[in-house]
C-alpha cells in the first residue's frame, strides 16, 4: 500500500517567485519623487548665469593685470608713424623689453609718457573718468592717453644727432640709414644739431613730413627728450588687423 501522501499544492508563492519580486523591487525606479526636491528653472538660469558674469569678470581683470605688467594693446591714432604703422593699428607693446636692465636701443621704436617732455604736466581729471578710460586703453578697445606716443629712437644717451641742410640725419658723424621713412620724406626739412643727454632718448616719427616729434620741442623745457623711465615699453608686433600681422617695425641699431 502506497503511504507517501500526496503532495498539496502550495498556498503561497514559491521560493522562485519570491526571488523574482525582489529583484524586481531592488532594480526598480526606488521610492517616489519628492516634488519639493525639484529645481527651480528660473534659479538654474540665473546660477548660470551668475557663473558666466564671474568668469567674464576673472577673464578681464586677467587681461588688465596682463596688459599692465606683460603686453599691452596699443591703438594708432595718428599718421606719424606711416608706413610701419597706420591709424587703426594695434600694436602689442613690450612691457618687460627694458624691465631687466635693458634700456631702448636706436630704431626700436617705443611707447611713451609724454608728460613734462611733449605735452605739460596738468592737473589730474575725473579719476573715475580717467580709470574707465584706462581699462579700455589698455584693453586696446579705445585711443591711447592724449599723453601718450609712438616714436621711433634715433638718438640715445651721449648721441651727437645732426640734420645738415640736406636733410640727411647722422649719428656721431655717421649717416642714418632709414629705410623705414615714409616715402618721399627726407630724414627732416628742419636742420638741427643736439647732444642727447644721459638717460634720455631723442625720438621721431618714421612720417617725419606728419610728425610732432623732439624736433617740435627743441625750445621748450627738456628740449625734446623724452626720460628712459617715461618709456612704457617697446612696440614689437602688430596684432590687428590680421591683414597687417607681423613685426612692429623696431629695427635695434645698437648703440655703435
Amino acid at each position: 500500500m502506497d503511504t507517501e501522501a500526496p503532495h498539496t499544492q502550495r498556498g503561497h508563492s514559491s521560493p522562485g517567485e519570491g526571488e523574482e519580486r525582489s529583484r524586481f523591487v531592488l532594480s526598480g525606479a526606488g521610492p517616489a519623487e519628492d516634488p519639493g526636491a525639484r529645481t527651480d528653472p528660473g534659479k538654474a538660469g540665473w546660477l548660470t548665469w551668475r557663473r558666466a558674469g564671474l568668469l567674464g569678470m576673472a577673464c578681464t581683470v586677467f587681461l588688465l593685470l596682463f596688459s599692465n605688467f606683460v603686453l599691452q594693446p596699443f591703438l594708432i591714432p595718428s599718421r606719424s608713424m606711416e608706413p610701419t604703422l597706420a591709424v587703426g593699428d594695434r600694436v602689442l607693446v613690450n612691457k618687460l623689453a627694458y624691465r631687466f636692465g635693458a634700456t631702448p636701443e636706436r630704431g626700436d621704436v617705443v611707447v611713451f609718457d609724454g608728460k613734462g617732455s611733449f605735452v605739460r604736466e596738468t592737473p589730474d581729471g575725473n579719476p573715475i573718468g580717467d580709470a574707465l578710460h584706462g581699462a579700455a586703453s589698455a584693453l586696446g578697445l579705445a585711443e591711447p592717453s592724449d599723453t601718450d606716443f609712438v616714436k621711433r629712437v634715433v638718438g640715445v644717451g651721449g648721441d651727437d644727432v645732426v640734420c645738415d641742410g640736406n636733410g640727411r640725419i647722422k649719428v656721431n658723424g655717421v649717416p642714418l640709414d632709414e629705410p623705414y621713412l615714409f616715402p618721399g620724406d627726407s630724414g627732416s626739412r628742419v636742420p638741427f644739431r643736439v647732444v642727447v643727454p644721459l638717460g634720455t632718448l631723442w625720438v621721431m616719427g618714421d612720417h617725419r613730413s606728419q610728425s610732432r616729434d623732439s624736433r617740435d620741442h627743441l625750445g621748450e623745457p627738456g628740449g625734446g627728450m623724452v626720460p628712459v623711465e617715461k618709456v612704457i615699453g617697446r612696440a614689437d608686433w602688430i596684432g590687428w588687423p590680421v591683414s597687417r600681422w607681423g613685426d612692429a617695425g623696431s629695427v635695434g641699431g645698437g648703440r655703435g
